[in-house]
């Protein structure tokens, strides 16, 4: 039976990363919202948008591979506490910028901050729920990452009328500091809490407690693994399809659908209410399915193909309809199953491999997601500086969508043994 202070412990964690996430996903949001304004203050084009949208996802990407050792070695207190300090400290400094250069090194240093927020996420669900209770609080931290860009248009639009795009900046930097400390002060990793037995019994679900720390050797034998590049390989369909609308959506509205940007914003709040309902879905139908007697990596891996298909499915109609009705429900229902694929493949991350091994795989897994989604903002600001239109960005991106279902169908079919067993 789960004892009062476990129960104490697991909500803590969920509200503390359901902050840090919507923090993390707003601070991502403010350059798309300040899209216009910077593009006319610094004279850039679409393409040049486009790359400095993209100066945050590739240092995202890249840092991810070592973020994972960090923190199954580490734990989510400190790295994670860290990095959101870090990332915090750059989006108050792109409130200071004087050139584009200077913007470029600011979204950079954002991007490696924010690196460990979503393994970090994975690595606490493995510590403190066990394997049947994970797909809920899962959805629910991940669905931050639809409720802020929800919040964002309205929010930072507000904030950016009421102080300026560089006000807007340093607000949020110095709000995403409070929450650092917050998170340090708080948190406590799994291996500094002294747990009964019962509790140990829980979490392992009767099996024996395994706290051994991750080793070289047992990282690098993730790349031998299908299951690894399946998921490395399928999260791309998903993160780029994800970024083309957080980065685009608000210009997409503006200038392909005519809206102005106060309305976009409030626009903006349809999909993205859709998308939240997806990840909170996600959650649901995995536990759902896993108590229904399906293996825990099924469970998570079906919702993950079916969304990716559907989200394709709806992206296609949404590029060609004239409607501006008809483009916004589209648009939401393309989200509600994209977002319904990215709840499931950090659940499928919290039950793919060993304890031990978890940060490292979802780190794995966000690494390959934004390899590939860090080209959806160049690709898209190209294809609209030469075609004056979004719609082929949109047909890319549900054919980018479908390529990821086919890498989870065939790659991933069983879980990662433990290395040592």
């Amino acid at each position: 039976m789960k004892t009062a202070r476990l129960k104490k412990i697991q909500t803590t964690a969920v509200v503390l990363l359901v902050l840090s996430g919507l923090i993390n996903y707003l601070d991502r949001s403010t350059l798309s919202i300040a899209n216009s304004a910077v593009s006319a203050e610094m004279n850039l084009s679409a393409s040049e948008m486009g790359l400095l949208l993209s100066a945050f996802s590739l240092p995202y990407a890249l840092a991810q591979l070592p973020m994972g050792v960090l923190l199954d070695r580490m734990g989510a207190r400190f790295t994670l506490g860290f990095g959101m300090l870090l990332w915090s400290v750059a989006q108050l400094a792109g409130g200071f910028v004087r050139s584009v250069n200077q913007f470029f090194a600011a979204r950079l240093l954002l991007g490696v901050g924010e690196a460990p927020q979503f393994p970090a996420g994975a690595k606490v669900f493995s510590d403190w729920f066990a394997v049947k209770e994970r797909g809920r609080p899962t959805g629910i931290f991940v669905a931050s990452t639809t409720i802020a860009p929800a919040l964002a248009p309205p929010v930072l639009t507000a904030l950016m009328f009421a102080f300026g795009w560089r006000g807007m900046f340093i607000i949020m930097g110095v709000l995403g500091i409070v929450i650092a400390i917050a998170w340090y002060a708080i948190y406590r990793d799994r291996r500094d809490v002294a747990l009964t037995a019962e509790e140990i019994a829980w979490l392992e679900d009767g099996k024996p407690a395994d706290d051994r720390s991750m080793t070289a050797a047992e990282w690098r034998s993730l790349f031998r693994q299908r299951t690894t590049w399946g998921m490395l390989l399928g999260f791309m369909g998903v993160i780029y399809m994800v970024w083309l609308y957080l980065t685009w959506l608000p210009a997409y509205l503006e200038k392909e659908r005519g809206l102005p940007l106060a309305t976009a914003g409030w626009v903006m709040i349809i999909p993205y209410l859709a998308g939240t309902l997806g990840q909170l879905s996600s959650g649901i139908v995995a536990d759902k399915l896993l108590a229904r007697g399906l293996a825990p990596i099924t469970s998570r891996k079906w919702p993950i193909c079916i969304g990716l298909v559907c989200a394709a499915a709806f992206t296609i109609p949404a590029a060609y309809t004239p409607s501006l009705v008809w483009a916004i429900v589209f648009i939401s229902l393309a989200m509600y199953f994209v977002n319904l694929a990215s709840g499931g493949a950090w659940a499928l991350a919290s039950v793919a491999a060993p304890r031990r091994l978890v940060a490292s795989l979802g780190s794995l897994q966000n690494f390959g997601g934004y390899l590939g989604g860090s080209m959806a903002p160049i690709i898209t600001g190209v294809i609209v500086d030469r075609t004056g239109s979004f719609v082929y960005a949109l047909l890319i991106s549900a054919a980018v969508a479908l390529a990821g279902a086919i890498a989870y169908v065939t790659l991933v079919r069983t879980p990662i043994a433990d290395p040592d067993a």
